[in-house]
């Protein structure tokens, strides 16, 4: 009789599909985790204010946290694999909160990479737990709601920097730092109480599948553990594409708004740019998330990388404001696609079983763009005084992202093993 009640699919009879909370309890907690994690340019020249230190020392302590970020989504991945994410994302906004309390109390640079190590604690589960969630309670339009949750990011941007800015403003930069360390705090905890781990909890099966859990065996049963895939080509290039798409967005994200200062442009405006980012990125999960459940998630790889590319080549004789909104427009909405396919590319790939292990250790390419780019760029212009080269590096990177994302292929040949995954599986179930 248990068996029968968790094969009952949605739409199948009447009732309320819990997923749809978890998509609501995730997309808060990107929200209010990365609209703070993002606010870090803000915060950039008014420590360089009072503690005279160089753009790449301070840099330097969001690289290192995005490689506690991504170390620890490994550790979060297999622990959502294992526990669910409701412990997981209650651990993490602990820690994200106290990172931020904390750094409302620095006062030597030691201290600012100790603390901000803290934070990359709390983000380790930003990411890796939430989507790979959301990928065990959704079947079909898996691309379009691990886009909606992806939108929480974009939400963040548009609301975190503006949020920051006027706290500084009005009080002082530690008040600020210690007001978004309360709100993440009580935000991220409470929301995480309402996460489960997969849909069999509630009574339910994912989202589109059908009554006989066919495709939910084939993809959650079966599968590639961490070990079968890391000998895969197709492992290693995704992980090269994540790199490359991190070190792009990460070096804007923290530098766009001090470039923009540079420029001569207000501080007010040179925050709204940022935030314009975000507000596309919003746009852009949604609409990108929906578009590679029809075209597949390969595909909006390869728009996304020819976008961002296009967009920083035209950010580097960029000096007016209409034109740097132009490039927040083109660059946020490309920046969307590849956040919103990642996660089902994965699981087209590589199948659900060890999902979140897979996609934590995949995510060292994230963490290591995050790592580089910030810090490459803060040293460009320590050295030259301008941001140009930093901004062609990157457009660059994401050209060669476009190589990468061109050659990836479907895996074949696991065919009476654990799943042959064929070519209809680089996009998300229909």
């Amino acid at each position: 009789m248990a068996s029968q009640k968790i094969r009952k699919s949605p739409g199948a009879e009447p009732g309320f599909f819990y997923g749809y909370i978890v998509v609501a309890a995730a997309l808060c907690i990107m929200a209010a985790a990365w609209g703070t994690y993002l606010s870090f340019g803000v915060f950039l020249k008014p420590l360089l204010a009072e503690f005279g230190w160089t753009r790449a020392m301070c840099s330097g302590a969001l690289s290192l946290s995005a490689i506690v970020h991504g170390l620890l989504g490994i550790v979060m991945g297999r622990l959502t694999d294992r526990l669910g994410p409701r412990i997981v994302m209650t651990v993490c906004g602990f820690f994200l909160g106290l990172g931020y309390l904390l750094m409302s109390q620095i006062g030597t640079v030691w201290q600012l990479y100790l603390f901000y190590g803290v934070i990359g604690m709390g983000m380790g589960g930003s990411i890796i737990p939430l989507v790979s969630t959301i990928a065990r309670w959704f079947a079909k339009r898996r691309s379009m709601m691990t886009g909606i949750v992806l939108t929480g990011i974009g939400i963040g941007t548009l609301i975190g920097p503006p949020v920051a800015n006027w706290l500084i403003s009005t009080y002082d930069w530690r008040t600020s730092y210690a007001t978004l360390g309360s709100i993440v705090l009580v935000l991220v905890v409470l929301a995480a109480q309402l996460l489960r781990r997969d849909p069999t909890q509630m009574g339910q099966v994912p989202y589109g599948e059908t009554e006989e859990g066919e495709q939910g065996l084939k993809l959650g049963i079966e599968g590639f553990s961490l070990k079968e895939a890391v000998y895969t080509r197709q492992f290693w290039l995704f992980l090269a594409m994540s790199f490359c798409f991190t070190l792009c967005t990460f070096t804007v994200m923290v530098h766009i708004a001090p470039h923009a200062t540079d420029l001569g442009i207000s501080a007010a405006t040179a925050v709204n740019i940022l935030a314009t980012v975000g507000g596309m990125m919003i746009v852009g999960r949604v609409v990108l998330g929906g578009v590679a459940d029809r075209i597949g998630n390969r595909q909006v790889f390869i728009v996304s990388f020819c976008l961002m590319a296009a967009a920083l080549l035209w950010l580097v004789p960029a000096t007016e404001t209409w034109m740097l909104y132009l490039f927040a427009v083109v660059y946020g909405f490309a920046s969307a696609g590849p956040g919103a396919s990642a996660s089902p590319l994965v699981a087209g790939l590589f199948g659900l079983s060890s999902h979140g292990l897979i996609l934590g250790v995949t995510g060292l390419g994230n963490t290591t763009g995050g790592a580089i780019g910030p810090f490459l760029a803060g040293y460009i212009f320590d050295v030259t005084g301008s941001y140009q080269v930093a901004f062609l590096v990157c457009a660059a990177i994401a050209v060669l992202g476009l190589i990468l994302t061109v050659v990836l292929r479907p895996i074949t040949g696991k065919s009476g093993q654990k799943l042959e995954i064929t070519k209809s599986s680089l996009q998300a179930p229909q």
